[in-house]
């Protein structure tokens, strides 16, 4: 029969020190993943990007009246024409980007 040996137990001090140890090292980690999560969903511009899509689509194929403005979820959506050349810009809070479309 195999004899069992004892094993050291650890005292109080040293399992409430690495409970907290633990904790903190869990604390941060979890306060890391929050603040990326955050900014990847503040920084997220997936649906101003479909809807210019969208708007480019149907400029290309003359559904769109120009001169055009919209308000699409805060972003001010912009579609004005030169003689060869129309510009789609659309801002939010003094950001502003632009794109051409070009005319047939």
């Amino acid at each position: 029969m195999v004899v069992l040996k004892k094993i050291r137990a650890a005292t109080l001090i040293e399992v409430l020190t690495a409970s907290v140890l633990i904790i903190i090292v869990f604390m941060i980690a979890s306060l890391s993943f929050n603040n990326i999560f955050n900014n990847q969903i503040k920084q997220d511009h997936s649906a101003i990007e479909n809807r210019v899509k969208e708007l480019e689509y149907l400029f290309i194929h003359q559904k769109v009246k120009l001169p055009y403005a919209e308000d699409f979820d805060g972003w001010e959506i912009v579609i004005t024409s030169t003689e060869d050349v129309a510009i789609l810009s659309y801002t939010k809070n003094n950001i502003e980007n632009r794109k051409k479309l070009f005319i047939k």
